[in-house]
């Protein structure tokens, strides 16, 4: 069982770098289902979740919006009928940072 939900956001480290794919992929191995991407030459972290219809995935987007603003870190969320694509990844850094991963762990929490 992953520990990374119950961690605190690292908010304070001004000399916060991008982790390298290999520590990703290591924490990645603690999350289901959660895959590395890379976009426009940026890492995330990515997950695809299903639901029964688009309501069910309003509300799932919702409730990942009301993480989001409570823990100030902002995923990319792409509603469709019976899915929902979350992605997180620090945009200031460039790529991925622990956040990001502490923050996979919660979303799959909401379900």
């Amino acid at each position: 069982m992953s520990t990374l939900p119950h961690e605190s956001l690292n908010t304070s480290d001004s000399a916060a770098t991008a982790m390298d794919e290999e520590a990703i992929e290591e924490l990645l191995d603690e999350l289901q289902e959660w895959t590395l991407k890379h976009v426009d030459g940026i890492s995330r972290v990515e997950k695809r979740y299903h639901f029964n219809d688009f309501a069910q995935a309003l509300h799932f987007t919702n409730k990942v919006g009301e993480l989001a603003e409570k823990a100030g870190h902002h995923p990319a969320l792409l509603t469709e009928w019976g899915k929902v694509t979350v992605s997180w990844w620090s945009h200031s850094l460039g790529g991925v940072h622990r956040n990001d991963l502490i923050m996979a762990a919660r979303t799959d929490q909401l379900l």
